[in-house]
């Protein structure tokens, strides 16, 4: 299976245009206009990786054809709306670093410098983290640290001098707020103000534990890890993300070594182990361990949820090509005017599951390129 899965990718790649991502299925079932999203940005983050361990352009060329089509001359970018102050929209930024060393245009770091102006002025919780998007106030997501900290902590080891402080209180918040000593696991989201409708009215917390969420976490660490330059910092930042790791690792389905959509709720009818939550673990997993960061059992346990993921979900189609299952399509906490995204069990497991959704593909892709890492490592030795 292995050796179809560049084929996988190729097909998606080949078939997608900026305007009409294949990978993009909210995008292609709601009819929108081009928009900068952190959807087709979880996967050019993804074909930049595919593209340094394989060797291959076709994958770094389509990348920077598809964010020229999005960031003009003058360093504008097209549907993006820093006003809406959307942490969302920060992840795609994470690419411009990336084009603006390789290419040297001036218009990447114009937009980087645009993307960052947003999070200056960004709305920030009573504890002083980043409220997830303007439409919802006082509150601190999961996802968000995936969203915005890998772009600020680039911005500062690039651009900033270095300063990871705020950072640091932003993750060292969610580790106080929303990792629960018990389960060993983080809360999708946390309202500060303790007032909107899905949170507990003592802790603000939400109701479960939903599986991508906790995945953007671990991704998010292990990216930051990966880019930090201050060894104080990295060391704290590596005590987190093992405690994460040794958390969710214990809810590993012990046949497939994938996760459930309701992280601790295996048993329960309904709940079903879904691919971008199990993909980002995975990859966390692996490339924490290449980092010489976690226990070398992680990397033969990553190992095995992607295998596991290959044979669950990763499937050949009547058409003779792959499909890749199991992809929770979304899954949020209101707003207010969204009353059925209530963090409940039964709204998370109530949402559709797709095929071929970069939310569930780029993860896939990114643990494909540390599979290609050990087994490049496994010759060497």
């Amino acid at each position: 299976m292995y050796k179809q899965i560049e084929s996988y990718i190729n097909r998606l790649v080949d078939g997608s245009t900026p305007e009409r991502p294949l990978w993009n299925i909210e995008k292609i079932r709601q009819g929108k206009d081009p928009v900068w999203n952190y959807i087709d940005g979880c996967m050019l983050i993804a074909l930049l990786s595919a593209a340094e361990i394989t060797g291959e352009r076709k994958y770094s060329d389509f990348v920077e054809k598809f964010i020229s089509y999005y960031v003009r001359d003058d360093g504008g970018i097209r549907g993006y709306f820093p006003e809406r102050f959307n942490l969302d929209d920060v992840n795609e930024g994470r690419v411009l670093f990336d084009l603006y060393k390789a290419t040297g245009k001036e218009k990447y770091r114009t937009a980087i410098l645009l993307i960052h102006e947003q999070l200056e002025k960004q709305p920030r919780t009573i504890t002083g983290n980043f409220w997830h998007k303007k439409i919802y106030p006082h509150q601190i997501w999961l996802d968000g640290i995936y969203m915005a900290q890998v772009f600020c902590v680039r911005f500062q080891k690039e651009f900033g001098g270095g300063d990871y402080s705020d950072t640091m209180s932003q993750i060292r918040n969610v580790r106080k707020l929303m990792f629960d000593e018990g389960k060993k696991l983080a809360y999708h989201g946390c309202d500060c103000s303790k007032s909107v409708f899905w949170a507990d009215k003592q802790t603000g917390l939400s109701k479960n534990f939903w599986l991508r969420a906790i995945g953007w976490l671990t991704v998010a660490l292990a990216d930051i890890i990966g880019y930090i330059d201050n060894e104080e910092n990295k060391a704290e930042l590596c005590g987190i993300f093992r405690e994460v790791i040794d958390g969710v690792a214990q809810y590993a389905d012990p046949e497939t070594g994938m996760y459930y959509q309701v992280v601790d709720l295996g048993g329960r009818e309904g709940n079903y182990l879904e691919t971008s939550g199990s993909s980002m673990i995975a990859y966390a997993m692996m490339k924490g361990a290449r980092l010489g960061v976690l226990d070398k059992k992680y990397a033969v346990q990553g190992r095995k949820t992607f295998d596991g993921i290959c044979k669950k979900y990763l499937k050949i189609n009547d058409a003779g090509e792959l499909d890749l299952g199991g992809i929770c399509l979304v899954a949020g906490l209101g707003p207010e005017d969204n009353r059925q995204r209530d963090g409940s069990y039964e709204y998370y497991i109530s949402e559709p599951v797709v095929e071929n959704d970069a939310k569930g593909v780029a993860p896939f892709v990114l643990c494909y390129t540390e599979v290609k890492r050990q087994l490049a490592e496994d010759v060497d030795k």
